[in-house]
């Protein structure tokens, strides 16, 4: 009968094992490699960007370029109802709410209710034109680099978020809505009627 250690075999040559084949080394390295990303991820993530941001949510503090001059905060706005809208001049749906929009700002704005419009758009031209066609009133920020966009997590656009008084997120909009509809007026003076 054979003695199983002088044996060799594939594995082992004289009983010292061999080293891993050079596939096999490399999945090893990918994968130490993956795991490291994913803790490296993990640490160093932003808390509030994981959190979808939703309904009851604290709307992020941003400061932006008002295109009037100036600048712009959302504590700026402290104490009132604000609808923040996210949208670009080459939307066609957000051209299509704008005028609902402004009559919208028009109804309820001496009430206590803010619009308060975000453009994404790459430069300031084009928006302040779409103002004057639109003959738009309320106050329009530009958010050139996306910032407060992706703080907000609005992805496609037009994309809207109902603010109360005291800073919370109450409703979030995906898509044109017709503002100016009984529905969203209602629904806008029961939050001012509860400041």
């Amino acid at each position: 009968m054979n003695d199983p250690s002088s044996d060799p075999t594939p594995e082992t040559q004289g009983g010292v094992p061999e080293a891993p084949r050079s596939g096999s080394m490399l999945t090893v390295v990918l994968a130490a490699a993956v795991v490291v990303f994913v803790v490296l991820a993990v640490v160093f993530s932003d808390p509030q960007e994981s959190t979808p941001l939703g309904q009851g949510s604290i709307a992020p503090e941003f400061d932006l370029p008002n295109i009037a001059g100036g600048r712009n905060s959302l504590s700026d706005y402290k104490g009132r109802v604000v609808l923040l809208n996210f949208w670009a001049t080459w939307c066609k749906p957000c051209k299509d709410e704008m005028p609902s929009m402004e009559n919208l700002y028009a109804m309820l704005h001496e009430q206590g209710f803010e619009l308060v419009a975000i453009s994404v758009d790459d430069a300031v031209e084009p928006v302040l034109a779409f103002r004057d066609q639109y003959k738009l009133t309320f106050p329009i920020l530009h958010d050139i680099d996306m910032d407060v966009a992706n703080r907000y997590q609005t992805h496609r656009y037009p994309e809207s978020l109902l603010i109360d008084a005291e800073g919370k997120v109450i409703s979030r909009f995906v898509g044109p809505r017709e503002w100016d509809d009984p529905l969203y007026v209602d629904r806008i003076r029961q939050l001012l009627s509860e400041e």
